[in-house]
């Protein structure tokens, strides 16, 4: 049987404890799994049967959030790690090397953007930034060299949506991955792997769990990509020394990346996603379609009200019709264009600065996806690190705040927005 996403929601990845009934996942909190006998733990270290070991492997309360996310994906399989950041780097580990690079989008959140132009290099990986409103730009900045496409669905923070299907059309003719971060969609608005997508990475800090608890990242795997149709990618499709020659694609077929990314990722990197993390990210996607439906309605109430301000310069949400990107919203996240985006304010920096000291029910925090709103200039926190070109470039530039609107009253969001804008334009 089929089931909408409301019920998978809640359903994909739990099932009553075997041990006692117990309805919710269970938090298996717990370091090590007992064999049961040394034939036994001689195959699961063999990867000839699946099963738990240890848990910076594996988890039964981290499994469940794994099948969970995949299902709402519409993946393969997934693998939880510890952060988003944690995530693209798992994304990228099995396909890169010394020598090679990504080429990523120039929209992407700050972090992302120093992680990738700094402190991938420290593995001998480089990335290109291109604008990915020109198709031409990526194929030309595609050489030998490059492993993986990388963009975000809607771009943290300016809420830019990237036309996926024409991106994944240049990275499928050159026989590349495309990897996207669908963090601030959710599989609920945008499902990537609808559109070509390879990979899937997630913040699950963010949307997924929805309340603020904890941190934690996912890689989801189409199981779509045929690792074995190039040389490009050994350590999916050569013999892996540490297993005996196995090789991952040949074995493992759809699953090839995601058991990789368990028995040497989680390995070897150890980015590990606690048992109760997971359990807080479980409960926060069962009400994922609710909130995301909730954010967008106010999204589009508070925006379309900030567009009419006199002191307000721009607002980036794609849902407004002015957006460039708004024809994009039907065919990319057709159910809205999600919670986040920028606005500027025609006092410039300052009065950016007043206005986030100025409001009561925001909270001024670097972290979206919240059930709260969320305030932050960007220019000076979370993408502090760039150059003032490259703040613009990623849609934070001095007099821009980024904001991710809650579940809160409507009426409410505004009316703080109001009286902290005329402190602002004062």
């Amino acid at each position: 049987m089929t089931y909408g996403f409301d019920t998978l929601q809640v359903h994909a990845g739990a099932r009553p404890d075997p041990a006692t009934g117990a309805r919710q996942v269970p938090i298996y909190q717990t370091t090590a799994y007992v064999f049961r006998d040394a034939d036994h733990a001689a195959a699961l270290f063999n990867l000839q049967e699946v099963g738990y070991i240890y848990s910076r492997l594996t988890n039964p309360t981290v499994a469940a959030l794994q099948e969970r996310v995949a299902t709402l994906e519409g993946g393969a399989g997934a693998v939880c790690c510890s952060s988003g950041h944690a995530a693209q780097i798992m994304a990228l580990f099995p396909l890169m090397g010394p020598g090679l690079n990504v080429v990523v989008s120039t929209r992407l959140y700050g972090g992302s953007i120093t992680q990738f132009s700094q402190t991938i290099k420290r593995f001998g990986w480089s990335a290109k930034f291109v604008d990915f409103d020109d198709l031409d730009a990526i194929a030309a900045a595609i050489d030998d060299n490059t492993r993986a496409v990388f963009c975000e669905s809607i771009a943290n923070p300016g809420g830019y949506i990237t036309d996926l299907d024409a991106v994944a059309a240049v990275a499928d003719k050159a026989g590349l991955p495309l990897i996207v971060d669908n963090t601030s969609a959710t599989p609920y608005l945008c499902r990537p792997i609808e559109h070509g997508a390879t990979l899937v990475v997630h913040s699950m800090t963010k949307f997924l769990t929805g309340n603020g608890t904890v941190t934690g990242g996912v890689v989801v795997d189409s199981g779509n990509f045929d690792w074995s149709a190039s040389d490009k990618f050994p350590s999916l499709s050569a013999p892996e020394p540490a297993y005996h020659g196995l090789k991952f694609h040949e074995t493992f077929g759809p699953l090839a990346f995601t058991f990789h990314g368990i028995a040497i990722g989680l390995r070897d990197l150890g980015m590990t996603l606690n048992p109760q993390a997971a359990h807080y990210t479980l409960m926060g996607i069962e009400t994922l379609s609710l909130r995301m439906a909730r954010h967008v309605e106010n999204a589009e109430k508070v925006a379309a009200w900030l567009e009419g301000h006199p002191a307000v310069e721009a607002v980036t949400y794609a849902g407004l019709k002015s957006s460039p990107w708004h024809d994009r919203v039907a065919r990319i996240c057709p159910k809205g264009a999600g919670g986040l985006f920028t606005v500027a304010l025609k006092g410039g920096y300052d009065a950016c600065m007043t206005l986030v000291d100025s409001l009561n029910l925001f909270s001024h925090v670097a972290n979206l996806g919240d059930t709260r709103s969320l305030i932050i200039h960007s220019a000076s926190t979370t993408h502090r690190q760039l150059t003032p070109v490259q703040q613009t470039a990623a849609g934070a530039a001095p007099n821009v705040v980024r904001i991710s609107i809650g579940i809160e009253d409507a009426k409410d969001i505004i009316a703080d927005l109001e009286q902290a804008l005329a402190k602002a334009s004062a």
